[in-house]
């Protein structure tokens, strides 16, 4: 994994712009780089990373039908559903940990925060049971899309991000922060691929 010294280095985005933390974090799926997302893009970004077809299917419409609205402002909806890179941050949900800031950045207070709250049993890690916990407390009173949102997002992150001990360290958290673990499973994804071969 990379140390997380590097994992929120500059990215330069479609234009040679610099992309912010989100953007970085959802550009894995812009598999070709245009600075749109589409679902078949999504769902190529799941299975790269090695999630089954129905599991990578329903996350690709999830995705797709919660953000491609709400990143196209002005836009008249679009019924292949895309997602606009550069106007991500127009998709942050509540109920959330509030490690994006509005624009998309990292903020680091918030992230030490989920484990200096939640990691009780060990302070780099948290178990199920403390993820739950934190999901928890982070949500906002009656905004259950929110609360749905971030289920999602962490129920997948803890699938594919816990270690034999079932614990989600904090570097895999921060790694997916800003998409560096996606391109960490991609390859041993394909490495274990071309091992069954």
């Amino acid at each position: 994994m990379a140390s997380s010294s590097s994992l929120l280095t500059p990215q330069e985005g479609v234009g040679g712009e610099e992309q912010s933390v989100l953007q970085k974090h959802v550009s894995f799926f812009d598999r070709n780089k245009d600075g749109v997302i589409y679902p078949s893009e999504t769902f190529q970004g799941f299975r790269a990373i090695g999630s089954g077809v129905f599991v990578s299917i329903a996350s690709a419409a999830f995705i797709h039908f919660s953000l491609s609205f709400k990143t196209r402002p002005g836009k008249f909806p679009s019924p292949l559903l895309p997602i606009e890179v550069e106007n991500i941050k127009l998709g942050k949900h509540g109920s959330d940990s509030g490690v994006y800031d509005q624009e998309g950045r990292f903020v680091a207070s918030k992230f030490e925060e989920i484990f200096s709250k939640h990691a009780h049993t060990y302070p780099d890690a948290l178990t199920a049971n403390e993820l739950k916990e934190m999901l928890k407390e982070n949500r906002a009173p009656r905004d259950y899309q929110g609360w749905v949102a971030s289920e999602a997002e962490w129920k997948i992150l803890y699938k594919f991000g816990k270690d034999r001990d079932g614990l989600l360290e904090k570097d895999t958290v921060r790694a997916v922060y800003d998409g560096t673990l996606f391109h960490l499973l991609e390859k041993q994804h394909s490495a274990h691929k071309r091992s069954e071969n």
